[in-house]
C-alpha cells in the first residue's frame, strides 16, 4: 500500500516527460541504460550517439552478467555527467558520490534489490520488478534527486 502511495506521489509530483523519453527510447530497442540515460540528454551537454555508445555495455545487468540493474547504470552516468566537474583539479567526487549513494538507496528501498537477476527474479522466479517498472523508477528517482 505505500508503494502504490510513493508511486502515485511521485507520478503527480514529478514531470513524466522524462519517464516517456525513456520509455520510447526503450521502445526504440536501447537498452535499460541507455533508455534512462538518453531520457536526460536535453540536460546533457553530450552527443546523443556518444551517450548511446558509453552505456551500451550497462544494459542487461554489465553486458548480460546479471549484476547491477542498467536502468540504475543509466542514470549514474547522469548523476556523473551533470556533477563531475571533469576535472582533477575541482574535485566533485562527494557531490557525485553522495548523489548516487543517495539514488542507489532509494532505489533498493523500493525494489527490493539493485541487481538484475534479482529484479528479473532470474534465479528465484518471482520478479521484484520489470524492466519497464526498474526504468520509470531509475528515472522519477533521478529526477526527485536532482530537483528536475
Amino acid at each position: 500500500m505505500i508503494a502504490i502511495y510513493i508511486d502515485f506521489w511521485l507520478y503527480t509530483r514529478m514531470d513524466t516527460q522524462y519517464v516517456q523519453r525513456a520509455v520510447e527510447y526503450r521502445n526504440r530497442g536501447c537498452n535499460c541504460a541507455q533508455s534512462t540515460a538518453l531520457a536526460f540528454l536535453p540536460l546533457l551537454d553530450i552527443e546523443e550517439s556518444t551517450l548511446y555508445k558509453i552505456t551500451e555495455g550497462f544494459g542487461a545487468g554489465m553486458g548480460g552478467y546479471d549484476g547491477t540493474c542498467g536502468a540504475l547504470s543509466g542514470v549514474v552516468a547522469v548523476i556523473s555527467l551533470l556533477k563531475s566537474s571533469g576535472t582533477v583539479e575541482h574535485v566533485t567526487k562527494e557531490e557525485t558520490y553522495r548523489l548516487t549513494k543517495q539514488l542507489y538507496d532509494r532505489f533498493l528501498n523500493k525494489n527490493g534489490s539493485c541487481v538484475c537477476k534479482d529484479l528479473k527474479g532470474i534465479e528465484t522466479q518471482v520478479e521484484l520488478r520489470s524492466c519497464m517498472g526498474c526504468i520509470e523508477d531509475a528515472v522519477l528517482l533521478t529526477q526527485e534527486i536532482l530537483g528536475v
